[in-house]
Formats: C-alpha cells, structure tokens, sequence
C-alpha cells in the first residue's frame, strides 16, 4: 500500500496531464497500481485487523483466580507455567508475565527525604578514573553534607 504522499504524487502528475505511462515510468510503480489509486477517491486505508486468539486465552480465568486466592501474596510466573503446562498450556512465559504483571500495581520508589547536616557533620568523598590510558586523569570529589551542590570555587 503506497503511502498519502505517493497518492498524492500520483494525482498531481495526472492532473498536470501526464499519461498513466508516464506516471509508472516516473514513479516506479506499475501501470495498474497508478490506475488503482486514480480510480478510487481518497487514498485507501489500512483496516484494522482482528485480534487474534493467544495461547494464554482458555488459562486466563485460571490464572486470574490463583492470583485472586494468593493475594496479597505473588505467586512467580514460573510456577503458574508449571501449573499451566500441567492443564496443557503450549505457550511460552513472556505472555504469562505480561498477563500477570496486569494483577500487580507497578512499584513506585518511596521518595527521597533530603536532609541537610551542620557544617563539618558529613561529607561525602568520590574518587574517579578518567580515560584507560597511560595520560588518565584521577579525580577527587567532595561535598559537604551541608551544601545540595558541589561548589566550583
């Protein structure tokens, strides 16, 4: 299927009067597929296709009510694909993780409590190599817990 632009192209070409010939010869494309596009009037789309049936689908209830009955506990993907390989499943893990992982709230870090200490309290010391070769520089960093920013004086 040829992109809006490539109709596009097409349709002008025609209008300024060249052949459907000359439009295939300048464009590349068969003579049939440039009748194509002229004929029809808006440039065709893509249709969206059906979903199509997973592996997973005849397992989902199960899984869905091993995790219902486990809650608030996990139980690890691995071993519900045992279980499932037990009851027949031939599909792989991936789509069992995936479907599992829809059961869990995504895990958020807990926010970062920033503090501040006295003046000579805390200092936090970096050492870091710089470059693999015989002229590498050595670097020495150190913040004072008291200050957010390293300071460049």
């Amino acid at each position: 299927m040829l992109t809006g632009e490539e109709v596009m192209e097409i349709r002008v070409l025609h209008r300024q009067g060249m052949s459907i010939r000359g439009i295939a010869r300048t464009t590349g494309m068969s003579r049939n597929v440039v009748r194509r596009y002229l004929r029809s009037p808006e440039a065709p789309r893509y249709k969206r296709r059906a979903p199509r049936p997973s592996k997973l689908d005849p397992f989902k209830s199960y899984v869905a009510e091993r995790l219902r009955a486990a809650a608030p506990k996990r139980i690890p993907a691995t071993l519900l694909l045992i279980e499932l390989r037990a009851r027949g499943y031939e599909g792989g893990i991936t789509i069992l993780k995936e479907f599992v992982a829809g059961f869990f709230p995504e895990k958020t870090d807990d926010p970062v409590v920033r503090f501040e200490t006295e003046p000579g309290q805390q200092m936090q010391v970096d050492w870091a190599v710089i470059g693999r070769r015989p002229d590498r520089l050595s670097v020495f960093v150190a913040t004072l817990g008291c200050r957010r920013r390293a300071d460049h004086r």
